[in-house]
């Protein structure tokens, strides 16, 4: 097995083992850098575990909080949202409505939504929050939420308390002027108004 190493050039080597030396090392031309043959199970392991250490920090973030949020929660027992990981950041969709159909029977629509083009979508499926993104173990900040209820986009931030209990603070410019809702974990039903 060989491993690149940093070193100097090949006259900026000593000159104790030069031969012996270059019969273990490969010199890249033009470059400062040489490749070892590792020759000891001491030194493969050694290697082994720089390479796993790399790659576990070569790996993102978003395996572990998106697991701590995975799950259904609901919002003032008016509607139910999906937590997931969308491209590392930390989003959610309507999964249930507690009043999911307008008098004439159809699916309720995103009708206040200030871009008239938008204004038929339906909430059910919905992404309303999106883009916080982990700032702690138990923390997201950054993210938007949109409100179906104003069809406004509001800054939001949560933090997770307990396994089933989310602390979201939805706020317009400063988070210490917002609102503050708390989301409990629910189990995906099949009842009226799931999605």
């Amino acid at each position: 097995m060989w491993i690149l190493e940093d070193h100097g050039l090949a006259g900026d080597r000593g000159s104790g083992r030069a031969q012996d030396d270059d019969q273990k090392r490969l010199l890249a031309p033009d470059k400062r850098r040489v490749f070892v043959r590792l020759r000891s199970p001491r030194q493969l392991c050694r290697a082994a575990l720089l390479i796993a250490g790399i790659a576990c920090l070569a790996v993102p973030r978003t395996t572990a909080w998106a697991v701590a949020l995975q799950g259904v929660w609901l919002i003032d027992g008016k509607a139910a949202v999906q937590m997931f990981d969308c491209e590392g950041l930390l989003c959610g969709r309507i999964l249930w409505l507690q009043i999911p159909r307008d008098p004439q029977d159809q699916m309720v629509r995103d009708k206040n939504n200030p871009e008239p083009a938008l204004r038929q979508r339906q909430l059910c499926g919905l992404t309303i929050i999106s883009g916080m993104r982990p700032t702690g173990s138990d923390r997201w900040e950054g993210g938007s939420f949109h409100n179906p209820d104003d069809g406004k986009t509001y800054g939001v931030s949560a933090e997770l308390k307990s396994a089933d209990v989310l602390i979201a603070r939805i706020y317009a410019g400063i988070p210490a002027l917002g609102e503050t809702k708390t989301l409990q974990r629910v189990p995906h039903c099949t009842s009226e108004g799931w999605c």
